[in-house]
């Protein structure tokens, strides 16, 4: 009784009706021989309510996994004894793809896919909570491109993940809204983290270590979804961000020097505040435009609203890597900065003044190390432009977006 009313309190919270508990099942999927076909048929047979509890063991699979059905929960027995091995995958695909609402994905690993590790796709409350995604070769371009995966969803919750080996982003959030990524660990993927094209989220309590960048905060031209806004990066550790590049070329994330820390480029109210960051040999934090050329005429490809404050910085900036990382040593020196902002912005507000909500503001303890490369003035003035240096010209702040809060979770 006291299970059946605890399953009740839980479905007015995520919105399932009462009426489909009283046929929820727990459906158990053991490894051993035909458990890959026995996985599959339990997600496919799956009904809203039920459980899909897979055992401890290692499970072979050939062919990538998917759900559809709304209210589901998929659990394993842990991230180290539940294994979703897709070593043996013939096709290209996700490892999990989820296309439903209101679905948790816990505790389990999946290994070795041929494309991305968990994603879904217009999913309502998506939780991915205690999962292990990693290609167990390490960094090699061949890996697929994302450990964890939302894309065109909202109200999503990534909590306590660890990803390794991706060859674009460990843990990726693109096109969605209302995010929370928390408490997980991206090491030795291209990027660590990466909010792209997104709106309304919370980075925090994160270890990004190992990778070629930390944190990315991107937008990006040419996509179904623009304008990414109101992102909070805090109480991370971001540091010893030493791995290569190894993105196939003609990927975005290819730009992306080994050595980045935390990289905001071309999104709007972003605040980066009480991150801890040391051993990122590029720089700490990189505040910049979106360098390509582009035919989207309803793209603005400069940061906006940026608000940089009550970071902890150690060593970093003595091995800047790269064209981005040469081109931005050239002009500031070794080691470079903790805070480098290029300097871009529209050729209106570079002849005017920039109106407040949409400057970038730096408000660290002294001793912390900053530098406008003011490369629009290289550009229009290159016999009377100089780099800026002092940091106390930036000071200000900007309202500090809401945190964002989940249905799964009881918020708003």
């Amino acid at each position: 009784m006291t299970s059946f009313l605890s399953r009740v309190a839980l479905a007015m919270l995520l919105g399932v009706s009462v009426a489909s508990l009283a046929t929820a099942a727990e459906i158990a999927v053991e490894a051993g021989e035909g458990a890959a076909e026995r996985l599959t048929e339990a997600l496919i047979s799956a009904k809203p309510g039920d459980t899909v509890r897979i055992g401890a063991g290692r499970f072979d699979l050939t062919d990538g996994l998917s759900l559809d059905v709304d209210d589901v929960v998929v659990k394993g027995a842990g991230p180290d004894r539940t294994v979703l091995s897709f070593k043996g995958q013939t096709g290209a695909g996700e490892g999990l793809l989820v296309t439903s609402d209101r679905v948790v994905l816990e505790d389990f690993a999946i290994e070795d896919t041929k494309g991305d590790g968990v994603k879904s796709k217009g999913s309502d409350q998506i939780t991915f909570r205690n999962l292990r995604v990693e290609w167990t070769n390490g960094p090699d371009e061949k890996n697929g491109a994302y450990g964890v995966y939302p894309v065109a969803s909202k109200n999503i919750l990534v909590e306590k993940v660890l990803v390794k080996g991706a060859a674009d982003a460990g843990i990726y959030v693109g096109q969605s809204e209302n995010i929370i990524v928390r408490e997980s660990r991206a090491e030795y993927n291209v990027a660590g983290i990466e909010i792209e094209n997104s709106m309304k989220a919370d980075v925090y309590r994160n270890v990004a270590t190992h990778n070629t960048g930390g944190i990315l905060v991107f937008d990006l031209p040419n996509l179904p979804v623009q304008g990414g806004h109101d992102i909070r990066v805090f109480d991370n550790d971001v540091t010893d961000n030493d791995t290569a590049n190894f993105a196939p070329k003609g990927n975005m994330v290819a730009i992306v020097p080994k050595g980045m820390g935390i990289m905001v480029m071309a999104n709007r109210n972003v605040h980066v505040f009480g991150n801890r960051l040391s051993g990122n040999g590029t720089t700490h934090v990189l505040i910049a435009a979106y360098p390509n050329e582009y035919e989207d005429e309803n793209y603005m490809f400069v940061p906006r609203g940026v608000y940089v404050h009550g970071n902890t910085y150690g060593e970093g900036g003595g091995a800047p890597d790269g064209e981005v990382g040469k081109t931005i040593s050239d002009i500031s020196g070794t080691p470079v900065p903790d805070i480098v902002w290029d300097g871009v912005t529209t050729i209106p507000e570079y002849f005017s003044w920039t109106s407040a909500e949409n400057r970038v503001y730096v408000d660290e303890a002294e001793g912390t190390t900053f530098i406008n490369l003011k490369m629009i003035s290289q550009l229009l003035l290159p016999w009377g432009w100089w780099p800026d240096t002092d940091i106390s010209g930036y000071k200000g702040s900007l309202p500090e977006p809401a945190p964002v809060k989940l249905p799964q979770e009881g918020g708003a």
